[in-house]
């Protein structure tokens, strides 16, 4: 059953001017490994014959597929390249919800952003951390005391009451879905502590430019619904759920369900006056159009999701999450800081995006671990009453889960 959803703030168009050289999106496959061929991951010394790619100075971002260590679950990863547009919708799109502006010119840098979403065979690995933490826990391996506390995590707790997440299916494929802003955070920061880069959730500007793929329409491929279909699950034709990440066609940037299928967190916390706060300051670098969060919600989830109408999948479109009724079935006090628990959450999940140039550790640390007092207060608590564990996470971390089940 389907139900319509009740708190959605609807979008618009922008103006992109972007440099890059950016081949057909179907070539993925004939990208180099950048792996064999680059200095660095994702970059090679020359430019690729086909594929898509984005000249640097050090030579030439290229797609790159990551295996997540100690599993063989791998994450692509595709370049975008860097330019300006306007955020938010113009007066004049239809549906535009008064959230959406005033739009501001915003600068973008160029950045990896993940093909797909996150799908339930990568999210469970991160779930299956929290039996891990609790085992070191009682071992007393790699404890976590305030000096190392800062390398930690925490992993979801299992769910109370898995039906409702899993009410669609749970298939590996399947775009992992009910997780909060804070627990897709922890997620960010576990993947990067182990493989050495900087994966995040992204801020809500970069999240537009790269839906939109260079167009300032209202969707990434026009102004018109009609050719929804070939691009996005949504309510009309998405009637078992949340689907297999990338079984629509891309759009322009070649990244898959940017539009429907889950609506995907950012980092931002939602406001009312859109963004009225960044108009004066503009342009901006789009890392800083950023209201970090102070309370767990509302904060901001883009793109629309498999139970929403196709004026809410626009790529201006902004929705607000609402903790009160999304963990409103939750038994726990505090309420779960790792999941959701009501509608509209089992069409909630997120992607990885990854800068050009490593942020700096202040910055990168609000993209890993929350901003909101609120959000700590409610880890710290559960953590003390053991219904939460923290975790050291670094690229040993593999090799010592290995380790340790070998022997068990």
């Amino acid at each position: 059953m389907k139900y319509l959803p009740t708190q959605i703030v609807k979008t618009s168009s922008l103006c992109l001017a972007f440099s890059l050289t950016f081949l057909a999106a179907d070539a993925w496959a004939d990208a180099p490994d950048a792996g064999k061929s680059a200095s660095a991951v994702g970059i090679a010394k020359e430019k690729p014959s086909k594929g898509p790619s984005v000249k640097v100075d050090e030579g030439y971002m290229v797609p790159y597929t990551m295996t997540i260590p100690g599993t063989d679950l791998t994450i692509d990863m595709v370049p975008v390249p860097g330019g300006s547009f306007l955020l938010g919708s113009p007066e004049d799109e239809e549906d535009r919800g008064e959230a959406e502006g005033p739009q501001i010119k915003v600068n973008v840098d160029p950045m990896w952003v993940a093909k797909n979403e996150i799908n339930w065979a990568q999210y469970k690995e991160f779930m299956s951390l929290y039996n891990v933490f609790k085992e070191f826990e009682r071992e007393g391996i790699r404890p976590v005391d305030d000096s190392n506390k800062a390398d930690a995590i925490t992993a979801p707790t299992q769910l109370y009451e898995p039906s409702f997440t899993y009410e669609y299916g749970e298939r590996p494929e399947q775009a992992a879905v009910t997780m909060t802003q804070y627990a897709a955070q922890q997620f960010t920061k576990w993947l990067s502590r182990i493989t050495g880069e900087q994966y995040r959730l992204p801020t809500e500007a970069e999240w537009e430019y790269a839906a939109r793929g260079g167009k300032a329409t209202a969707f990434s491929w026009g102004d018109s619904a009609d050719d929804i279909d070939d691009y996005a699950w949504y309510y009309d034709n998405a009637d078992e759920g949340q689907e297999a990440v990338g079984t629509k066609k891309p759009n322009p940037f070649g990244l898959h369900d940017m539009h429907g299928n889950v609506a995907e967190w950012t980092v931002n916390q939602y406001t009312e006056d859109g963004y009225e706060s960044f108009a004066d300051k503009a342009p901006l670098n789009a890392i800083d159009v950023v209201k970090w969060p102070e309370t767990s919600s509302p904060c901001v989830v883009r793109g629309g999701s498999w139970e929403m109408d196709p004026e809410e999948l626009r790529s201006a479109a902004r929705l607000g999450s609402d903790d009160v009724e999304w963990k409103d079935s939750d038994p726990n006090f505090p309420k779960s800081p790792w999941w959701l628990t009501d509608y509209p959450s089992r069409g909630i999940g997120f992607r990885l995006f990854r800068s050009y140039k490593p942020l700096d550790k202040e910055t990168i640390t609000k993209f890993w671990d929350s901003t909101s007092g609120e959000v700590q207060l409610d880890v710290e608590s559960r953590v003390m009453e053991g219904r939460g564990g923290y975790g050291l996470v670094d690229e040993k971390l593999p090799e010592v889960i290995k380790t340790m089940k070998e022997k068990q």
